[in-house]
């Protein structure tokens, strides 16, 4: 059944009544109070602090102040007939330090916050890292550190026995391989190192840190649903060659293979990417064992595809990407092409593992450049991007791709990161200043879309 276009009244119906709709969002990006009520440093408050770091100079110490406002905020997830919200906790908001004593007043928000959601009828959706680490703890050599997997196995045990009794749905880590490839590899993310030295023993100890908080979910939640979320982008060769073939492989590999693979069992892809061969010395026995899990779903992430040549002078990979404005398509805010079929080839790609039970678009959206006007935000192009994209996970489905559920990146505007508060997201308007909240016309249409 070819779908051209999206009927809202046939939502229900055309994706059946168990998929799971919902919104996300991170800690650090929309809760400021960077330091109230016992909190400690995370890397991203001391890499905001670098100038010239973030864009703009601007810093997540306020954000969307959600710490403050998180009654609101889940009103508004309530009002657009959004049935699942995902947030993650901050890891230095419950371990000022990273490890020992743990900070009651943190542990009293997430409860509060996941009680409010419960009370409004809201499912909450906990991520347990979302790229906040502890600066404590990157003192000690962050997630180079071999002991980082038993730091995050205190923090995931605590999370997970004070907020399991009422949360069923957890995700460990947001995007493995983009926290440890643009904050370990190339430094434009906190913390800030670069190079295979920092990189390599990151990656290692991401996967034994995720299995080993998968697991303590297990024992400690029965009946939890457990995944991760991964970063993934549709990767296309720049011609019909074999150069630009190999290296869009090589791109593949260490883009969208990186993490999936050793956590179902397959091990690193050090075939296609040699430079990986590295990653065999702090594989210590026994890690074997500790290094795959039996999720019951896995999040896909997709926003944009790349196109990637052939480049002799890219250490370690030998490919490039082509930039999306060189190639004159449609852009976001971020400068990433509008390719709507991506995520129905990632969808196609990730099912194809048979290890893998169920899929769920846990981060899907697009930053455009949103007006204000009669207080109103009339913002068209999002509209047609989330469609877009709806209907190519709908294409999946009726394929018979076991994708079984879709979350919007994001509901409101926050810190974007490296990008600072340039890039808009949301699905509701936030003035940085007054914080005051504005319902997008994307907002409007994707809760009726749920109604």
């Amino acid at each position: 059944m070819n779908i051209e276009k999206l009927d809202t009244s046939l939502s229900k119906q055309l994706f059946g009544d168990g998929f799971a709709w919902g919104v996300s969002t991170a800690a650090l990006q929309i809760e400021g109070s960077c330091d109230a009520d016992g909190k400690g440093q995370s890397i991203w408050d001391t890499f905001s602090s670098r100038k010239g770091k973030i864009l703009n100079g601007d810093k997540p110490h306020i954000a969307c102040d959600f710490y403050n406002r998180y009654q609101e905020d889940v009103d508004l997830v309530k009002q657009l007939n959004i049935p699942n919200f995902r947030f993650s906790i901050a890891w230095s908001r419950i371990l000022p330090n990273g490890t020992g004593e743990v900070n009651q007043a943190g542990i009293d928000h997430y409860n509060n916050l996941i009680d409010y959601c419960l009370q409004k009828g809201v499912e909450p959706w906990v991520t347990i890292y979302h790229w906040d680490l502890p600066q404590a703890l990157e003192d000690k050599g962050g997630w180079t550190n071999r002991e980082i997997v038993s730091w995050f196995s205190d923090f995931a045990t605590i999370c997970t026995k004070a907020f399991g009794d009422r949360v069923k749905n957890w995700m460990v880590m947001n995007e493995p391989a983009v926290f440890t490839g643009a904050g370990y590899f190339l430094g434009i993310h906190a913390p800030g190192r670069t190079g295979l030295r920092n990189f390599l023993p990151a990656i290692h100890h991401v996967v034994l840190s995720i299995v080993a908080g998968a697991r303590i979910l297990r024992e400690l939640v029965p009946g939890a649903n457990i995944g991760n979320t991964f970063s993934c982008s549709y990767i296309e060769p720049y011609a019909d060659k074999p150069r630009h073939i190999k290296a869009a492989k090589r791109a593949d590999a260490l883009i969208n293979r990186l993490y999936i693979e050793p956590l179902l069992g397959l091990g690193y892809p050090t075939d296609e990417v040699t430079a990986l061969k590295g990653i065999n010395k702090y594989i210590l026995p026994g890690d074997e064992a500790n290094m795959s899990f039996d999720f019951d779903f896995i999040g896909v992430q997709n926003y944009t595809r790349e196109i990637v040549k052939y480049s002799f002078f890219t250490p370690y990979i030998g490919a490039s990407l082509i930039k999306a404005e060189n190639r004159g398509v449609e852009l976001t805010d971020m400068k990433w092409e509008v390719f709507p079929p991506a995520i129905y080839y990632m969808l196609k790609k990730f099912d194809a593992y048979p290890q893998i039970k169920k899929l769920i678009v846990t981060e899907n959206g697009a930053a455009f450049p949103d007006v204000v006007f009669d207080n109103e935000v009339d913002d068209q192009r999002r509209v047609i991007y989330l469609q877009n994209h709806i209907q190519q996970v709908l294409k999946a489905k009726q394929e018979g791709v076991k994708v079984e559920g879709y979350f919007v990146w994001t509901l409101t505007d926050n810190f974007e990161w490296a990008e600072g508060y340039h890039p808009r997201f949301g699905l509701v308007h936030v003035n940085f200043d007054s914080q005051e909240r504005i319902i997008k016309a994307s907002g409007h249409w994707f809760a009726n879309l749920l109604r």
